[in-house]
């Protein structure tokens, strides 16, 4: 099989060739793509053909079965002329192939500060609205909230933190301000936990935050249909998930539901939600 032939076979298959190499022979694949195409490019066909055996042995990678791996096994591809493929070949495969899949936590990294980035009101701002006071923890709070893997870490950490982590140490703080009120204390305004009901992030760099949008406009006043939608998408326990629903695309509304407040009727948002929870 000629250099050409391989390639026109991977640029077909290539979807199943991304899943079927780990991370580490995807890396390894795309360094031998690009060094063919450099080769090619440079008009050296002995090492463009060093390449394409650099890209027959990372192939041999490919699950058993593979019409990839299956065809390089097979006798009449175990060799072929030492002839350049077309730049524009490579460059198809180079297109559909040669960047590594992105790793998990890396899209997981840029969903979470995509959310981050609109509007919202700080732990502070929320607070002083609200009237809860929510003071920053003292030593000891610290570092039992370190020891939950909640404060006190790196940006990885922080952001491999589970979404029930974030509930937990979000319930403590609620629970723990309401101690430090006093039995006897008068409740704060919007009731007795003003956060309840509503999406609260943890940026790693400025601590909690409240997505705007589930306020009345200029207030830290609650929307009664955004704390209902919350509920139906298990906010309390997801709250990512719940503000990725709300921030981002919906084609059943044909828009950001959160952009939608106030805009449509919110028994439809309702309903929009409620279709996202009963296809789960």
């Amino acid at each position: 099989m000629t250099s050409e032939d391989l390639l026109r076979l991977l640029e077909h298959h290539w979807t199943t060739v991304t899943t079927g190499l780990e991370a580490d022979d995807h890396r390894k694949l795309s360094d031998a793509l690009r060094e063919l195409r450099e080769q090619t490019a440079a008009g050296n066909p002995a090492a463009a053909a060093r390449a394409v055996r650099r890209l027959k042995r990372t192939l041999a990678a490919l699950p058993p079965g593979h019409p990839v791996a299956e065809a390089l096994g097979g006798h009449r591809y175990a060799a072929g002329p030492r002839e350049l493929p077309r730049l524009a070949t490579i460059d198809a495969v180079i297109g559909v192939l040669g960047t590594p899949p992105p790793d998990p936590a890396e899209l997981l990294h840029a969903a979470r500060r995509r959310l981050l980035a609109a509007p919202a009101l700080t732990e502070a701002e929320h607070a002083a609205l609200t009237g809860t006071g929510h003071p920053a923890p003292a030593d000891g709070d610290d570092r039992a909230s370190s020891e939950d893997g909640h404060e006190d870490l790196s940006e990885d950490d922080d952001w491999a933190s589970s979404e029930d982590g974030d509930r937990a140490s979000s319930g403590a703080g609620h629970r723990e301000a309401a101690a430090r009120g006093g039995a006897g204390s008068a409740p704060p305004p919007g009731g007795p936990d003003p956060a309840a009901g509503l999406i609260r992030l943890r940026d790693p760099d400025d601590g909690f935050r409240y997505p705007r949008f589930q306020f009345k406009p200029g207030t830290a006043e609650p929307l009664p249909v955004v704390r209902r939608i919350n509920a139906l998408l298990c906010a309390d326990r997801d709250p990512w998930g719940a503000a990725d629903w709300w921030l981002g695309g919906n084609p059943w509304l044909g828009g950001v539901p959160a952009e939608l407040l106030g805009v449509v009727p919110d028994d439809a948002l309702e309903r929009a939600a409620a279709e996202l929870v009963g296809a789960l």
